[in-house]
C-alpha cells in the first residue's frame, strides 16, 4: 500500500452511505486518517453535495486522494470532474483502479455502490494504492484533459 497516504477524503450520497461506512473502517484499520464529507445517513440525497466536498478536499491538500461513491459511480464521478485540477475515474475492479493510477494519475476513484460489493472496493482501493504513475507517455495526455479558454 502507498505509504504516502496518509489522508482519504470519502464522501457518498445515500446509495454509497453504506459502502462508505464500511470503507472507513477498512481505511482506519490500515492507519489511514479518513476524512468524512458525508451523507451522514442513508437518508435521500444529492450527489453532487459529496463529489463537489471531496474534490475540494483533494484540491485544497486536505486529503492526498479521495473516493466519491453513488449508486452508479457516473453522476458523483462527473461532479467531481468538474473541478479544475481533479482527474476522477470510474472504478469498479482492481484493473481499471491500477490503470487510474498508472495512466491516468487519477486523484479521486469513483465507486459504484450498486454494482460492486464491499471486498470488491476494498481491493479497488488497494490496487489503486498500490499502483504507481507511470509518467512517460501518459503525462503528455494529462496535460491535454484541462481545457483554457484558448482551447475551447
Amino acid at each position: 500500500m502507498d505509504t504516502n497516504v496518509k489522508k482519504i477524503s470519502i464522501g457518498a450520497d445515500h446509495a454509497g452511505f453504506n459502502l462508505k461506512e464500511k470503507l472507513k473502517q477498512y481505511l482506519v484499520s490500515k492507519g489511514i486518517q479518513v476524512i468524512d464529507k458525508g451523507a451522514y445517513s442513508d437518508t435521500s440525497a444529492d450527489y453532487p453535495d459529496f463529489g463537489h466536498a471531496v474534490a475540494n478536499s483533494v484540491l485544497n491538500k486536505e486529503s492526498d486522494f479521495g473516493i466519491a461513491i453513488c449508486g452508479s459511480g457516473n453522476g458523483i464521478n462527473m461532479t467531481v470532474n468538474k473541478h479544475h485540477g481533479i482527474r476522477g475515474s470510474l472504478c469498479w475492479n482492481e484493473e481499471t483502479a491500477r490503470l487510474a493510477k498508472q495512466h491516468n494519475n487519477a486523484n479521486v476513484i469513483s465507486l459504484p455502490a450498486r454494482f460492486i460489493d464491499e471486498n470488491t472496493a476494498m481491493k479497488i482501493i488497494d490496487a489503486y494504492m498500490n499502483a504507481e504513475y507511470e509518467g512517460g507517455r501518459h503525462q503528455k495526455r494529462i496535460e491535454k484533459i484541462d481545457l483554457t479558454k484558448q482551447q475551447c
